[in-house]
């Protein structure tokens, strides 16, 4: 049961703004780009990678759940790792234990469903907008985790086992994600359904685009490599999060003047 003091307790995630798509489409493209970069380019292997990367994760939700309201770097930090993470928990179930593309896409959608109804049945509320306990937080960044490991297994089976490509796939998701968007501005499309259809899908529309730019072209992409793809979207995501933290400075300042 939720009580008086949390409901008037601060969101603990950000608004959904043209900023907030911009920063989770390069999150999910450096995502892709990333556990490339540190499992191939750097030999460490799948393994490895995801070990490491999963302690720092939890490191960064311990910041994130420390916050108690939004706070920009703390929060998309832990998304761009949990992008990360995701993806090597879907490249850990098909590359390391040969499990098909078909297979991982059902059990990841089927996780991501069953999060949604005991988070529903335990809070009646999936919103993004109520975010302001430890309990539902927990349901939030469980659902996100799953959302990116879907996107993955979903990307990859219409780019590789449907031989689609990677720029026919992400054209295609864009498509749909275009088509949600349409549906919410104007067929009254219900927002919190709109919402996460919408991130689940720019997950496996940022990583087709960042496997074109980073695989080689003998493999369908253009050849950019994992490392400067990765850079170069981990330059615009700071950037971003830097001009979201310093508006959030700025309005709270006027809100204190106010006062």
């Amino acid at each position: 049961m939720i009580s008086q003091a949390d409901n008037l307790a601060p969101n603990r995630v950000p608004d959904v703004t043209i900023d907030f798509w911009l920063v989770k489409i390069m999150a999910v493209t450096m995502g892709e780009t990333a556990a490339d970069y540190l499992a191939v380019k750097l030999g460490l292997g799948l393994t490895v990678t995801s070990l490491i990367l999963g302690g720092i994760l939890i490191v960064a939700l311990v910041l994130q759940f420390a916050q108690k309201r939004y706070v920009p770097w703390a929060y998309w930090l832990a998304v761009v790792l949990i992008s990360v993470v995701g993806t090597l928990v879907a490249d850990n179930l098909i590359d390391n234990f040969g499990v098909r593309l078909e297979t991982t896409t059902i059990v990841f959608s089927v996780a991501l469903a069953l999060t949604f109804a005991v988070w529903y049945a335990s809070e009646r509320t999936l919103s993004i907008h109520t975010i302001f306990t430890a309990r539902r937080e927990i349901f939030y960044w469980l659902a996100i985790l799953f959302t990116f490991s879907l996107g993955t297994a979903a990307g990859d089976l219409v780019a590789e086992r449907f031989d689609l490509g990677y720029l026919a796939t992400g054209i295609i998701f864009g498509g749909v994600i275009a088509a949600i968007a349409f549906a919410w501005f104007f067929l009254g499309l219900n927002s919190v359904l709109a919402f996460w259809l919408a991130y689940i899908l720019t997950r496996p529309f940022g990583a087709s685009f960042g496997d074109l730019l980073s695989h080689p072209v003998d493999y369908g992409g253009l050849g950019f490599g994992a490392t400067f793809t990765s850079l170069i979207f981990l330059g615009c995501i700071v950037a971003i999060v830097l001009h979201m933290t310093l508006r959030k400075l700025i309005d709270e300042d006027e809100l204190a003047l106010l006062d």
